[in-house]
């Protein structure tokens, strides 16, 4: 059975600081199996990017100023132990009720405009701690980055195509790619009720 290592291409980080972000993109990973701390941990994954419009920078030479981007995986789950809904709380400014909880569709959120907090980890990755609604008198300019919407239910392959390689290599270890390409699970794949929703793990 193939893990998943937790380690993504190493670019450019964000300084780390308080933003003016939107959310441009929505990816569903899927299920995906890995190794935790010595044990084996499967997890529904979903990844949520924002651009930064108010920090720009040119990336590549020639080409014009573009904002920064910075993302964050989480168990695509709204149960009480997840870190998805105290996170969506927070953005929202307000505590889902248990009637939204079945209902809430995170492709809401594309294009919503947040004030996020990034710090940099031991290893030098920036990491997104927190979202909230923009402060008063704060304003979040226009999206720059295309919209970027993946989900098995309405699978995109040429957006697909163009993600990054790691990004694209733990979408397709999921279960969820398997099924839908035809693919086998591999033999000693971890039935569902190993399933966690752990808030110690941290991401």
């Amino acid at each position: 059975m193939s893990l998943i290592p937790l380690k993504s291409e190493k670019k450019e980080q964000v300084p780390a600081g308080s933003y003016v972000g939107r959310c441009y993109s929505m990816i569903h990973i899927g299920t995906i199996v890995y190794q935790y701390q010595g044990e084996t941990v499967r997890q529904n994954k979903l990844r949520i990017s924002f651009e930064l419009p108010n920090e720009t920078k040119v990336f590549k030479e020639g080409e014009e100023a573009k904002p920064y981007v910075i993302s964050k995986d989480f168990t695509f789950s709204l149960h009480e132990k997840s870190r998805l809904r105290p996170f969506l709380e927070a953005w929202r400014g307000k505590a889902f009720t248990e009637d939204e909880i079945g209902k809430f569709d995170v492709e809401k959120l594309i294009s919503v405009p947040a004030f996020i907090n990034i710090i940099h980890s031991e290893k030098g990755y920036a990491e997104i701690t927190s979202a909230s609604q923009l402060p008063k008198g704060l304003e979040c300019l226009a999206q720059v980055n295309p919209t970027q919407i993946l989900t098995y239910d309405n699978w995109n392959e040429e957006l697909y195509q163009k993600l990054p390689n790691f990004l694209k290599e733990k979408i397709a270890s999921s279960e969820e790619f398997r099924k839908m390409k035809g693919l086998a699970l591999p033999a000693d794949y971890p039935p569902e009720e190993n399933a966690s929703l752990d808030s110690s793990i941290p991401f």
